[in-house]
């Protein structure tokens, strides 16, 4: 029975139900719903298809040609390797090994299911089959992981090693295999109630073991002539047990908690936003919170808090504990400068250089999470009477100890491998202020501004200027820590590059303190009384 409203259209009474809609038309009139408000055509649709599908062919055809050439780069294996080595193909099956304890973590953080914050706000609460809601979704992180898995193990074999045919094919298809197969492992855990904290701390205590797995083959001298392959047989055992986890599943989406669904629906929509926008700072803070305690068991007392510096370096301090994947991090980022001087094929100027800069890059990563944090959720620094420079002085205390720990580690690597562990040491200890004032220069950088005119690349159409917003922290790295590359690329370290390299870290602290945002043209405005952009306008007040 309907009644009729005032401007003539029908009302349902409560007592009128009708039956209740399949889960496929409520997944349909949602995606029709979006498409509506979308405003887009189907002109404009295979118009971002086909450019997707460019941008990804240029950006593959742009690794392997990277991947064959660091490969014609490399000098041969020696025919007696010394005893404490690696061959470069046991290097390539660690870091696989180390990459599938990065898959398994990330899917911890954005497990079970990959449903959209929207989704999972949605769809739960309504009265019809949850599985065939969540069942195209459920399907994302498998397919994604098996995508990437193959792509990284093709591009490390075919392109890095020099494999060819049927090898790589093998190869390419064990890697989509094995990361889905992970991905399922680490759904069905989830779906039996393990938490997904701990998915992902086995992930990362996945990471470590490869770590120290290197270690000991190196030391055990482990010379595998290729990259282990599974035959077809055993691939297609694994295609089974894939099939039998996704039927698996499938048939416990219905008993998936709606809070655990709406957790990992919300982390994960976070992390595409943060990738989408080119903002390393929020998708680490997403998968940071998409594995972290709901309730905290013991409290920091704060004993030896005597004044506002004190509190600042304590909550900093108090972050770091917290956080135990940082630590793995470090560890991690440590062992790579080493790994590579007992390559014979990556122990070489070229590859040491590009270990540092990689390995540098990663634990300096691990070691910003309370200047992260604090530029996020500034509470603690308006709080505080300290001055907005105080404050990012204060910031560089905790990553000023965790990257002098891994500058010790990585450069007793370096010196051994350059004759004299002991200078080598002394420049670590004196570049540890750089690393240090790049992490919280990269974490108080500004986001990119996107109202400025968009320039195509292969990699998609990005806002001019972008690279000058991304580049803040590393500019430091790349140019105060001058000295240490010089050193390195000559394999010596005298009394004037340790000079030289104390003038760097002062540069780099004074400017890492700085809290000025704009770049140099935007202060030649400043200065000139008129705001960025708007000449003749007054200059922006600036502060905290």
């Amino acid at each position: 029975m309907t009644d009729e409203l005032p401007h003539g259209g029908p009302a349902v009474l409560p007592g009128d139900v009708g039956d209740l809609p399949e889960a496929r038309s409520i997944r349909r009139f949602t995606a029709a719903a979006g498409r509506a408000r979308a405003g887009a055509s189907l002109s404009s649709l295979l118009g971002d298809v086909y450019y997707a599908v460019i941008s990804a062919a240029i950006g593959a055809a742009v690794a392997v040609g990277v991947a064959g050439q660091v490969r014609a780069s490399l000098p041969p294996p020696p025919a007696v390797p010394p005893a404490t080595s690696l061959s470069l193909p046991t290097l390539v099956a660690v870091a696989l090994l180390a990459g599938a304890g990065v898959l398994v973590s990330l899917a911890g953080r954005l497990g079970p299911v990959g449903t959209g914050g929207a989704e999972s706000a949605w769809w739960l609460v309504l009265p019809v089959d949850r599985r065939g809601l969540l069942r195209p979704a459920a399907r994302r992180l498998p397919i994604v992981g098996a995508v990437a898995g193959g792509a990284v193990v093709a591009l490390l074999d075919g392109g890095l090693l020099g494999d060819s045919g049927q090898r790589t094919l093998l190869a390419a298809a064990a890697g989509v295999v094995v990361a889905a197969l992970l991905v399922l492992l680490a759904t069905v855990v989830q779906s039996a109630g393990v938490s997904r904290r701990r998915v992902a701390l086995a992930g990362d205590a996945l990471l470590g073991v490869s770590a120290v797995l290197a270690v000991v083959l190196a030391l055990g001298g482990a010379h595998l002539a290729q990259l282990p392959v599974a035959p077809w047989p055993l691939l297609v055992v694994g295609v089974l047990l894939v099939a039998a986890l996704v039927w698996l599943v499938d048939g416990r989406l219905d008993r998936m908690p709606a809070r655990s669904l709406r957790e990992s629906g919300s982390v994960a929509t976070q992390a595409m936003g943060a990738v989408v926008s080119l903002d390393s700072r929020e998708l680490g803070r997403a998968l940071t919170a998409g594995s972290a305690r709901p309730v905290r068991r013991w409290v920091s007392r704060f004993h030896g808090v005597r004044g506002a510096a004190s509190a600042l370096v304590a909550a900093d301090v108090a972050q770091r504990r917290r956080s135990p994947r940082h630590l793995v991090q470090l560890v991690v980022a440590a062992l790579i400068p080493w790994l590579a001087t007992v390559v014979p094929q990556l122990a070489n100027v070229p590859g040491v250089l590009v270990a540092v800069l990689v390995a540098g890059g990663i634990a300096s990563s691990a070691a910003a999470e309370g200047a992260r944090a604090g530029e996020m959720n500034p509470i603690l620094d308006r709080m505080l009477p300290l001055a907005a420079k105080t404050v990012r002085r204060l910031r560089m205390a905790v990553p000023g100890v965790a990257m002098l720990a891994w500058a010790l580690l990585a450069f007793a690597a370096l010196g051994r491998w350059a004759g004299d562990v002991g200078p080598w040491l002394v420049l670590a200890a004196l570049g540890a202020p750089v690393w240090a004032a790049a992490t919280v220069r990269a974490a108080y950088r500004p986001g990119p501004n996107w109202s400025k005119p968009l320039v195509s690349t292969p990699f998609g159409a990005l806002p001019t200027g972008v690279t000058t917003v991304v580049s803040r922290g590393p500019d430091l790295v790349v140019l105060c820590l001058l000295p240490t590359w010089i050193a390195l690329i000559l394999r010596h370290v005298t009394p004037t590059f340790l000079l030289l390299q104390v003038v760097g870290s002062a540069i780099a602290f004074a400017v890492g303190s700085s809290i000025a945002t704009g770049t140099l043209m935007d202060r030649l405005f400043e200065a000139s009384g008129g705001a960025p952009g708007t000449p003749g306008s007054k200059p922006a007040a600036a502060g905290r």
